[in-house]
């Protein structure tokens, strides 16, 4: 017999708030690189000769960045969207629309990402990862070996081709360059309409890039899915004594020249330590103002990129290419904290975001309630 309340949202107080506020963090360490990477110079810029940074601030901000955020960021995003769609898989298990209800799931981001990655902003990663997640989900409905098994194999084979890239998968260096040039031209100066003319013609460029990644993706998605199976998301303390371990392992790799194995350690850590902490009472003190933001963090992704492109294009302000590293962070943590304080009030009124209660509400095939009732709410 299926179950009406197994194939509805998950009620507020039924979330789990370590997780919410490991994505909350992890969204910072997202926006940050995105910022400084994507909106403030062009994203090819990376693959020709490194910026010269004049200020020792900028060159000290960009090691943090490099080093401790970058890649890391977009590896805890993976894990914990691997470990929501398992949690979604897992509570669904009485209905018998457990498999309709998670393909249209993944339908409707897949909508969401193609619209925010040709109109708002092509360094969407949306779209990827509902790609990601339509090979993923066939696999939970497999054994736990089986779902390790494949993600080691998958990321294996993304670290394989770090030596051995593909022949043809990256565009020539004459072809970046060409378009950085009318990049730092176009987005700089350009109105909407030729940015959005420019933004697509790029498109194939930032497939390249994508497509480089896409195993290590599917592998981190089912690591994700592996650890909230395993009972491991839900240990906090089991998570506080694997965390240092796995920081120092992720570092030494990093630094010993196997930098994309240590990324995915180094993450791994991250990801143990934060949620261990936040699952603490002190720990949720310390860092329970980011459980709001991470509850929305699909609206405030998107957001980033509505603010980021008109602070930044010629559509706006105008400021591409203009700013130094450390001047371009700082307007990305005004933002941040922006949205951290608006989350907060928002979700004192409201079940969920708005694009989160229109994702839920495509999924479902019906309106979903939006307003906190009073005895919620207190």
């Amino acid at each position: 017999m299926t179950s009406d309340r197994a194939a509805t949202p998950i009620p507020s107080a039924e979330r789990i708030d370590a997780v919410d506020v490991l994505r909350g963090i992890a969204l910072f360490g997202v926006m940050a690189i995105n910022l400084v990477m994507e909106f403030r110079v062009s994203i090819f810029e990376q693959f020709l000769a490194p910026e010269t940074l004049a200020s020792p601030i900028d060159r000290a901000v960009e090691t943090v960045l490099t080093q401790a955020i970058e890649l890391k960021a977009f590896a805890l995003f993976s894990l914990l969207f691997g470990a929501g769609l398992a949690i979604q898989f897992d509570r669904l298990a009485h209905s018998e629309r457990r498999t309709m209800l998670l393909v249209r799931r993944l339908a409707v981001l897949l909508g969401f990402g193609i619209v925010h990655l040709c109109l708002i902003w092509n360094g969407d990663i949306l779209t990827e990862y509902a790609l990601a997640g339509f090979i993923v989900l066939p696999l939970l409905f497999g054994p736990r070996w089986l779902i390790v098994l494949a993600a080691l194999v998958s990321l294996a084979l993304y670290l394989a081709m770090q030596d051995f890239p593909p022949e043809g998968l990256f565009p020539s260096r004459t072809v970046i360059s060409r378009d950085v040039m009318d990049a730092n031209r176009i987005y700089a100066t350009g109105n909407f309409f030729d940015v959005l003319a420019f933004r697509l013609h790029e498109l194939p460029l930032i497939a390249s890039l994508h497509a480089f990644v896409f195993l290590r993706t599917i592998g981190l998605f089912l690591l994700g899915a592996f650890a909230w199976r395993s009972g491991i998301v839900q240990n906090g303390r089991g998570l506080l004594v694997i965390a240092l371990p796995a920081i120092t392992l992720g570092a030494a790799l990093l630094y010993g020249g196997m930098e994309p194995l240590g990324t995915i350690v180094l993450a791994l850590g991250y990801g143990a330590a934060i949620l261990g902490i936040a699952s603490l009472k002190r720990g949720k003190r310390l860092l329970g103002w980011a459980a709001p933001l991470g509850r929305m963090a699909f609206t405030n992704y998107v957001a980033q990129s509505v603010i980021f492109g008109w602070i930044f294009y010629g559509y706006g302000l105008g400021l591409f290419g203009r700013l130094g590293i450390t001047e371009a962070l700082a307007i990305g943590i005004a933002v941040y904290i922006a949205q951290v304080l608006f989350s907060a009030l928002w979700l004192r009124h409201y079940r969920y975001g708005p694009l989160e209660w229109l994702w839920r509400s495509l999924m479902y095939g019906e309106r979903q309630p939006m307003v906190m009732s009073k005895a919620v709410a207190a």
